[in-house]
């Protein structure tokens, strides 16, 4: 696959170019498929005033956890709040603003973005908060409400292994909200476990062409895990 060589040195210079007020969607669900080396860089920059798109906001301490400690993050666009009692505690005091979604129609206003798609209509919150200020209409009798398609300055990515000109592979899970984050912003940024040579990919395995990813770099990932279960043998 001819292409550019998208390889910068550093999370840093991945993401040269972003600044106070912008918007970011960032791939990843949970902790699983973060794109941990860039949120950190994100942290280390200081920017603020960002709204950020994701499916939830990380845990404390870690992920997106880490830009709510800084009050980096003015807006988050999500599906749940989940087991972050920062976010919790700065959503009940109004110190963030926070626009719950449905995860399905987060996922579809993300590539509906990417897919130069305005709006679509979907039953998902009829009748509940999540409908209020919304226009609705009536399709064979059922009622459903416009949604407004979501794109951001950066996307930030996370897959597992990459070449040269940015065709990406993502493992099992790990595919979730990126594939769909990476086609529905200005410049997308996306770190792997691994780069490798052009023609080291099967074509038919890859799920995001390297003509989506601007910039590629590659990270060490602690992959933690968000709420480990054990049990007796």
């Amino acid at each position: 696959m001819a292409g550019f060589d998208k390889r910068v040195d550093s999370a840093r210079q991945a993401l040269d170019g972003l600044t106070d007020g912008m918007t970011i969607i960032v791939g990843g669900f949970g902790l699983c498929g973060i794109p941990e080396n860039l949120i950190a860089e994100v942290h280390r920059r200081g920017v603020r005033d960002l709204t950020v798109v994701s499916n939830n906001c990380g845990v404390d301490g870690f992920g997106l956890g880490l830009l709510l400690e800084k009050r980096q993050i003015s807006k988050m666009i999500a599906s749940y709040v989940g087991e972050n009692a920062e976010f919790e505690r700065q959503l009940l005091s109004g110190e963030i603003e926070v626009e719950l979604t449905p995860q399905g129609t987060l996922a579809e206003r993300i590539r509906a973005g990417g897919a130069g798609i305005p709006a679509f209509y979907t039953a998902t919150g009829v009748g509940t908060p999540v409908g209020e200020n919304k226009e609705v209409r009536k399709f064979d009798d059922r009622d459903y409400i416009l949604e407004k398609a979501i794109t951001a300055d950066f996307a930030l990515i996370k897959g597992w292994k990459a070449d040269w000109y940015g065709n990406i592979v993502y493992r099992h899970t790990a595919q979730n909200f990126n594939p769909a984050a990476a086609t529905a912003a200005r410049i997308t940024v996306a770190e792997v476990e691994e780069i490798v040579e052009p023609g080291a990919l099967e074509p038919s395995h890859i799920h995001t062409p390297g003509i989506y990813v601007d910039r590629l770099t590659q990270g060490q990932f602690e992959k933690r895990i968000e709420k480990r279960t054990t049990r007796s043998a």
